[in-house]
This record gives structure tokens, C-alpha cells and sequence, in this order.
């Protein structure tokens, strides 16, 4: 299961009734952080989310209101006595925004990685202290509890989109293990998907595993205009949160000219990528309650919801 907090839901510039738009994921006690406008970890105290066990940061672009609250965040972590590493990934980019961005940082207790750009699937392994990322090939996906993708979106700059797989483990069965001769000692580790070593034999996972079980999408888009790759990119997705924002059509054109989507368009989208669920954020400061614009995305995608700051949601396997 994973559980995810809005953190904010506005664009452009923090209101007074609305942090801007941001979104914590938490599995197995750590987290992940979906970008970090101003005023990110004063959303965390009011929704008591906690911020020390974030491990992994995704910034989907370098407008303020995805990066400004992040050299606040970081110091606050560095001198809550966060020691583990934290990982921050985003578009191209990135390592030259942050070393700018961090100037004012003289010392973290903490190391910080970064990935930039990446083409290829993030594999994480969750561990009691920390999010580990593992190589990337197919031995560790299959082994992974996370996967991260990314997309390149169409923004007035460099933006990426990301999903999250999350893995479920096919069941275990012991009248499968038994009939393998695999000794009682290590069932455990072989359900967690480790190849085992034992008494001079190798044992391997699918000889006390059953079938492959569907895990848990969440897709997560923002500013950007909807482009076909993101059908594909967010397909049978569980949860998918997509920008809104703009409420009316008739905003349309200064949509297209911001680089930024309708409620309709989002909704065109979650319809072709048949997700589940869409639930809609990162609303502009003309918008004082998008919720009278609803109308406009269930006639085309009847499962939308209107996100508010501090909501929550929990994702469970099917």
C-alpha cells in the first residue's frame, strides 16, 4: 500500500487559503517528495506528514513554485539530524539549478545525489532507514519494491512527469516449497525475492512463488500541455494526479500559451489512459473554488476529484 498527502494544490504563487502544489508518498514508513514550492514544509507541520524520512525528491521543472521551498526543507532536515543520503531527481538541468539554489547551504549533515534526466527506469528497494536505489537491469527490477519512470512534457521549460510502479510479490506457497525440497530456513528470504545460497545449493524465488500479481500505479503530471505520450505513460494507472489548471475552456487560450491544461483535457487524458481515479491539482490563483468547474471534467472522465490542501488517500493491491 502507499499513502499520499496533497500538500498543496495551487500554481503560480502561494494563497493564503492554498499552498502551492506539491505531494508527499509514503511506503513502508519512508517517502517520496513531488516537488517543493514555498512554504512545502510549513504544509508538512499543519498536515503533521513529518519530513525527516524523506529520502527521495522529484521535481517535475524549475519554476519557483515546484523549487523554491526546497533549500528551506533540506536545512530543516540537516538540523532534525538526518544523516541518511537524499536523492533528488529532475530534468535537465538540475545539477546547475542546484548548485545555485543551495548557495546559501554552507553544511548538510547529509550527502545529496542527483539524478538528471533520467532515460531509463529507477529501481528502489526499501530498506528500515532509507529508500536504496539499486542498479538498473532487469535482476533488480524484479526484485524492487518501487519502480520511478519519467516522461519529458511540453512546458515553457524542461519538465518531466513520473510514475510509480509499485511491485506486489507473487504469494507464497508452501506446498510449493515443499515440493522443491526447499529447507524451512529459508522460505523468508526467498519470498522477499532473494536468491539464497544454502548447505552447497542454490535456490532461487519461483520455487516457492506463485504467479506474478499487479502492484499499484500512481502517475503524477503537471504544467504542461497534453501531449500523446502521456496516454501510454499514465495507461491503467490506479491514481492518476494530473494538473487543472485552468477550470473553464474558455481559458483555453491562455492554457495553450502558458503551457498549462484545462480540467476538460486533463479529463480527455485519464479517459484514453483508462486509469482508475484522477484527481486534479495544481489549480491557478484566478480559481477560488475549482470545484465549480467539476462539471466540466466528470461529463468526460466521471471518476475526478477535486483535490484540496491535505488531502489523503491510501492505495491498496487489488
Amino acid at each position: 500500500m502507499i499513502d499520499i498527502t496533497l500538500l498543496g494544490t495551487g500554481g503560480g504563487m502561494p494563497m493564503v487559503n492554498r499552498y502551492l502544489s506539491s505531494t508527499l508518498l509514503t511506503y513502508k514508513g519512508r517517502k517520496i517528495l513531488i516537488d517543493c514550492g514555498e512554504g512545502t514544509q510549513v504544509a508538512m507541520r499543519k498536515f503533521k506528514t513529518g519530513f525527516k524520512s524523506i529520502d527521495i525528491i522529484c521535481i517535475s521543472h524549475f519554476h519557483g513554485d515546484h523549487i523554491f521551498g526546497l533549500p528551506g526543507l533540506l536545512s530543516t532536515m540537516g538540523n532534525s539530524d538526518r544523516t541518511e543520503p537524499v536523492t533528488i531527481i529532475g530534468p535537465y538541468g538540475l545539477k546547475k539549478v542546484l548548485s545555485g539554489l543551495l548557495l546559501s547551504l554552507a553544511y548538510l549533515p547529509y550527502d545529496i545525489y542527483i539524478i538528471e534526466n533520467p532515460n531509463e527506469p529507477i529501481y528502489i528497494k526499501a530498506r528500515k532507514s532509507s529508500l536504496e536505489f539499486g542498479e538498473i537491469d532487469a535482476s533488480s527490477g524484479s526484485n524492487s519494491d518501487i519502480i520511478i519512470r519519467s516522461l519529458e512534457l511540453d512546458h515553457s521549460s524542461p519538465c518531466l512527469g513520473y510514475s510509480f510502479y509499485v511491485n506486489r510479490m507473487p504469494k507464497f506457497l508452501p506446498e510449493k516449497a515443499r515440493l522443491n525440497e526447499v529447507p524451512k530456513e529459508i522460505w523468508k528470504s526467498l519470498q522477499r525475492g532473494e536468491i539464497i545460497e544454502y548447505n552447497g545449493k542454490e535456490y532461487f524465488p519461483d520455487m516457492v512463488l506463485g504467479e506474478e500479481r499487479r502492484g499499484i500505479k500512481l502517475s503524477y503530471i503537471t504544467d504542461t500541455r497534453p501531449i500523446d505520450s502521456i496516454v501510454d505513460f499514465i495507461s491503467d494507472s490506479d491514481l492518476f494526479i494530473c494538473e487543472g489548471t485552468y477550470g473553464d475552456n474558455e481559458d483555453l487560450e491562455k492554457a495553450i500559451k502558458n503551457k498549462h491544461m484545462t480540467f476538460e483535457e486533463a479529463a480527455e487524458l485519464a479517459y484514453k489512459g483508462r486509469v482508475e481515479e484522477l484527481l486534479l491539482t495544481h489549480f491557478s490563483p484566478s480559481i477560488e473554488e475549482p470545484e465549480v468547474f467539476k462539471e466540466n471534467a466528470i461529463r468526460i472522465f466521471p471518476n475526478t476529484i477535486i483535490g484540496y490542501d491535505g488531502m489523503k488517500k491510501l492505495l491498496n493491491y487489488k
